[in-house]
């Protein structure tokens, strides 16, 4: 068994020669395991290193504690962007001139390669199984849908909280259609809503959905599994699914999911909608959030 490290600890990598599996895990706990473009790169360059390794077969993504994934760090929200946030928070290139928004071709840069993250992992050459529990939001959510096998607790809550800041068109849309299917996929984008996977254990979204105390033990299972699987019957099989996906599900709507992303992070809000980063920059995260959940909350009707 070997192990490392990137992002300053917040990403752990390990590999089990004798079984073909390496795990990555997100190892930020003390922020449920969201991540930064720190963290992402450290991820990348671990899910490089498996698809050189011809010995290895499975890559198993979890997050420590208990959690999966929150997603983007919104603390910073324009960080992500190589400059200042609006409230003067430097961003993750470093210093670089202060401006409160960034510019809609800095927007499609950093877009472009964002996805490109999420394009890779989508159609990754070796096996991925998802361990998935307390949470899987946003950017989280969206790797949760791409593994090729998904284990998550009933209780996980999952859903695109930042399209209530943002607006629906975030995350890569062609995924969310052809894994949720219309219908599911429109709900979950139009309202923000959050939701506990059990409410959709029925329609298949996942590959199985147990009770948590079960997760870790059931996701090992299924690595080792599909670890037993010909390495390079793996390998062909996955370029013939990408092929497949390609040709049947996703054509052009990829460059469609980062556009529309760098479109609408620029967003003009009226009177009475909800700025996000307006009021964290005022009130701070933690009352944004609270804030941005009053907002959109709409109590449901009595019946009878």
């Amino acid at each position: 068994m070997t192990s490392s490290s990137a992002a300053d600890g917040r990403v752990l990598y390990e590999v089990d020669p004798d079984r073909r599996i390496a795990t990555v895990t997100l190892n930020n706990p003390a922020q449920r395991n969201s991540y930064d473009a720190v963290m992402r790169d450290g991820i990348a360059r671990f899910l490089d290193e498996v698809a050189e390794d011809d010995d290895i077969t499975v890559v198993l993504l979890r997050g420590a504690e208990g959690v999966f994934s929150t997603g983007a760090d919104m603390n910073n929200a324009y960080g992500w962007y190589g400059g200042k946030s609006a409230n003067g928070e430097k961003g993750a290139n470093g210093d670089r001139p202060a401006k409160s928004r960034p510019s809609q071709r800095r927007r499609l840069t950093v877009d472009r390669k964002s996805f490109d993250f999420y394009h890779n992992f989508l159609g990754f050459p070796k096996v991925t199984v998802g361990e998935i529990s307390g949470y899987a939001l946003g950017g989280g959510f969206e790797m949760a849908l791409m593994t090729d096998i998904s284990v998550i607790a009933r209780d996980t809550r999952v859903g695109m909280p930042a399209t209530r800041f943002l607006g629906p068109a975030l995350g890569s849309l062609h995924m969310f259609f052809h894994r949720l299917g219309p219908v599911l996929a429109r709900r979950m984008l139009l309202t923000g809503d959050i939701i506990e996977a059990a409410a959709v254990e029925h329609l298949g979204v996942f590959t199985e959905t147990c009770d948590p105390a079960a997760v870790t033990a059931r996701a090992r299972y299924w690595a080792e599994k599909a670890a037993k699987m010909p390495a390079d019957g793996v390998v062909i099989a996955k370029e013939a699914f990408r092929w497949v996906e390609q040709s049947q599900a996703y054509q052009g709507e990829e460059v469609a999911s980062y556009l529309f992303h760098a479109y609408g992070t620029n967003l003009q809000f009226s009177p009475g909608e909800f700025n996000f980063v307006k009021t964290r920059a005022e009130h701070g995260t933690k009352e944004a959030f609270r804030l941005r959940d009053a907002h959109f909350h709409v109590p449901e009707p009595e019946i009878g």
